[in-house]
């Protein structure tokens, strides 16, 4: 169908954007993944389960577009979650250069279609009425009532099984002034493949680094996001659990592509009986373990609770690397002395990675955002952290000469070499006489001076153990 993801580099601005828009529950998400080649939007048969507007980026017939999914548009009352919803909808209709209208084409009709698609009409953006879960006998009656509604001949497809994408391609691209790339050709047994140009190494785009905002609900991530993109983005409210699903934008740092998730509020498993709410943490579960760097979003009058302290113990065993911001700094009267007790609580209760960065903000107002923007770029380098063989041989040579390791079995432990063997998080290996029998806490002695001597604070560290001697050695 020559429908793929595209690479997170190419810029969002310079893209033909696309809204997918329609009632609840009509199929928007799925089209949306089937289009982007991703499973990135939950999808279900709850109606109303996508809130905020989510951008992705997709290739049709060769071309890069902007595509963005939306909220279901419903009839609201002012200030309720639906109408924010709506609002979110409106807006992606405003910044779209092409709507996709979606209908359901089993429910035929419905009052609500009609009083949006007047509302699309009214955009006077061009429009393409998608008529979605066409599959089968039973959506025929519903795909000739969709004529009635004004917005041209509608598309038969089915984003489930993937029906008639291949002609949405061809609307789609007619739609935004862009033909189909061809293909191109095989060369004929005996002739030359076409020579190929590589793009020069300093026009290469920088990757972008991914950054999850996580948390309780209600500690102020979408209040954050928004923030950090620098737009209403986000649903936010006092409401707990506006948020869905993870929902990720692409920002820029100072020249460093940002790849920032928003996820839903992470609450204990056993409080958990919505399925929606289910869904919702198990998006925001994956997004910790996609991420690089992980913001764990506290709550400045209720900080390092339970399930504080559960999800940053979840980033840490996941190996992120992980920055602990104080939200709702503002309303902290005595900060001296409330500053010293997150302090002494962050030292004692993520005690396994020591020199974790904890920055104090106002999502609201903005102030501190400038450090947090630092302490994210700082801990992704040392993230990405790597000790050449030598320095660390040295080092364990003074290490074990420090505190020599303690003897097994009425033998002593001899560790005999030492490498690193992946960043990201740094991981290193040791040679060791006796791997079992070497305890936990020299272990942690080991990883604690290794963190002091290459300045790795806040970052997990993995140090295993293998039995052997230097496998590099010259055994003759």
């Amino acid at each position: 169908m020559g429908l793929s993801s595209l690479e997170e580099t190419v810029p969002v601005s310079k893209l033909p954007v696309i809204a997918l828009v329609g009632r609840p529950n009509v199929g928007k998400s799925t089209l949306y993944n089937r289009l982007t080649g991703t499973r990135d939007a939950l999808v279900s048969d709850l109606p109303g389960l996508t809130r905020d507007r989510r951008t992705g980026e997709a290739t049709l017939g060769g071309h890069a577009i902007t595509l963005i999914d939306t909220a279901g548009l419903e009839e609201a009352k002012r200030d309720s979650i639906a109408a924010r919803m709506r609002q979110q909808s409106e807006q992606a209709i405003a910044d779209a250069d092409l709507v996709l209208f979606v209908l359901d084409a089993r429910d035929g009709v419905t009052a609500a279609d009609e009083v949006f698609a007047r509302q699309v009409r009214q955009s006077g953006k061009p429009v393409i009425l998608v008529a979605n879960k066409a599959e089968g006998r039973a959506a025929d009656a519903g795909f000739f009532e969709a004529f009635q509604l004004g917005l041209g001949d509608p598309v038969a497809i089915s984003a489930e099984h993937g029906e008639g994408m291949s002609g949405l391609e061809s609307d789609v691209l007619a739609a935004v002034g862009l033909k189909a790339k061809s293909r191109a050709k095989r060369p004929r047994r005996g002739e030359e493949a076409p020579v190929v140009e590589p793009e020069p190494l300093e026009d290469a785009p920088r990757r972008s680094i991914r950054v999850a905002v996580v948390g309780r609900p209600n500690a102020g991530k979408s209040t954050l996001v928004n923030t950090l993109i620098g737009e209403d983005r986000m649903i936010v409210g006092p409401e707990a659990g506006l948020t869905r699903d993870s929902i990720a934008t692409d920002i820029d740092w100072d020249g460093q592509p940002i790849k920032l998730f928003d996820t839903a509020g992470l609450r204990r498993k056993a409080r958990i009986d919505d399925k929606a709410e289910k869904l919702a943490a198990s998006d925001a579960v994956r997004a910790i373990r996609f991420a690089e760097v992980v913001v764990l979003l506290l709550d400045a009058e209720r900080a390092f609770e339970h399930q504080d302290l559960t999800i940053g113990s979840l980033a840490i065993d996941e190996g992120r690397a992980l920055v602990i911001a104080v939200n709702k700094w503002d309303l902290v009267e005595d900060k001296q002395k409330k500053l010293a007790e997150l302090h002494r609580l962050l030292g004692l209760t993520l005690a396994q990675v020591p020199g974790v960065a904890m920055i104090t903000i106002s999502a609201q107002s903005g102030k501190g955002i400038d450090k947090l923007r630092k302490a994210v770029l700082d801990a992704q380098r040392i993230w990405n952290t790597r000790v050449s063989t030598s320095k660390l041989n040295q080092w364990l040579d003074e290490a074990l000469q420090r505190h020599t390791p303690p003897a097994a079995r009425g033998r002593r432990i001899r560790i005999r070499f030492m490498t690193q063997v992946s960043a990201r998080p740094p991981t290193f290996v040791a040679f060791c006489s006796q791997p079992q029998g070497l305890p936990k806490s020299y272990v942690q002695y080991l990883t604690n001076s290794l963190r002091d001597a290459f300045d790795l604070p806040g970052t997990p560290i993995r140090f295993n153990l293998r039995k052997g001697d230097n496998p590099y050695a010259d055994k003759r």
